[in-house]
């Protein structure tokens, strides 16, 4: 078996992935009891689908009842400069690292998935399934218990060998594989995670509350933000990478090699006042074949008034006044905001 493992691991890395590791397919009640507390408590805001327990999520089985083994496997996207950076160029806007990819990585790991599954069933035998964030997989804590990395602090996964910068997807097999042993917890007495956070988003280790989470207020959350919460949010349009960036595992780091996952030159340090002008079609246009297009305009646009609030720049407020009579209610009402807070700089 330990013959399979490794061939296994040669053909992943042969069609791009950079690490590899094996679990049981077996339910971990730990995951879901994590999963219980969080809902619990209201964390997950309009995220309704965590709420929704049919029995699935965290429990492989459920989903395929003679599953064996996960394999869980890893692409790098490393950056290849800091991305705390942007934050300094208060009249661009800041997009999370992955959504700047030239590809929309689910689709780029979902193909690999499919050429590996397709190649193991064809000189392994057994039946399988393969995920890549559309399934109630519950990915991280599968990818710690497959040894490919641990839960930091801030939640997300934490490997020694690149860092933050993982994109994670699974094979599901009805053959039994040898586990690999779990990632050991690596962070020590560190926070520096938890102190960078603009929106004090994780109040305590391994605690994520979502709906102060920046990632969450500029993807998921569908009206408008809390006051509080927007002044606190800089630049950030879509995604947050600061709790990722500031980790000192990131030394060991680095870029991505694979084309697909370089960014779009677009999307680096693109401008507030051309963002702000995009109309639906527009939109659409601009972010083709990026998550970035299943936030929709609106949501989108809102991102963008709330940095330009933010920058402190007068320019820019004749593009708010325009948006104030936007057909919107979410984007007229957040140009409002923003106007107010640049008529404030006078005061």
């Amino acid at each position: 078996m330990n013959d399979l493992k490794e061939s296994i691991r040669d053909k992943a890395l042969a069609e791009g992935f950079d690490t590899v590791g094996f679990t049981s397919a077996d339910a971990a009640p730990k995951d879901r009891e994590v999963l219980a507390r969080f809902v619990k408590s209201g964390w997950h805001g309009d995220m309704d689908w965590l709420a929704r327990d049919d029995g699935r999520r965290g429990n492989l089985k459920a989903m395929m009842p003679k599953a064996r083994t996960a394999i869980v496997l890893a692409a790098n996207y490393g950056p290849d400069s800091d991305p705390m950076a942007a934050l300094k160029r208060t009249d661009r806007g800041t997009i999370s690292v992955y959504a700047q990819a030239a590809k929309d990585y689910h689709d780029v790991i979902k193909k690999r998935l499919k050429r590996v599954g397709r190649w193991l069933a064809e000189t392994h035998g057994g039946d399988l399934k393969v995920f890549v964030d559309t399934a109630p997989v519950m990915e991280k804590p599968l990818a710690a218990r497959a040894g490919v990395g641990w839960q930091g602090k801030h939640s997300n996964l934490v490997s020694r060998e690149f860092g933050s910068w993982l994109f994670l997807g699974e094979i599901v097999t009805t053959l039994e594989i040898p586990p690999d042993l779990p990632e050991a917890d690596h962070c020590g007495s560190c926070t520096r995670c938890m102190d960078v956070c603009p929106t004090n988003a994780i109040p305590e280790p391994y605690n994520l509350q979502a709906t102060r989470c920046i990632s969450y207020l500029t993807i998921e959350h569908k009206g408008a933000i809390a006051p509080d919460l927007m002044t606190d949010m800089g630049n950030h349009i879509y995604g947050c990478d600061d709790c990722l960036a500031v980790c000192p595992w990131n030394k060991f780091a680095a870029p991505a090699s694979e084309p697909k996952f370089q960014p779009r030159p677009e999307l680096t340090t693109p401008r507030l006042a051309e963002l702000a002008a995009l109309d639906d079609e527009k939109f659409r246009q601009h972010f083709a074949g990026s998550p970035i297009k299943r936030t929709g305009r609106d949501r989108f646009v809102r991102n963008v008034l709330i940095a330009m609030a933010n920058s402190a720049d007068k320019t820019l407020r004749p593009v708010a006044e325009k948006l104030s009579y936007d057909e919107a209610p979410l984007v007229a009402e957040t140009a409002q905001w923003a106007l107010q807070q640049l008529d404030g700089l006078d005061g």
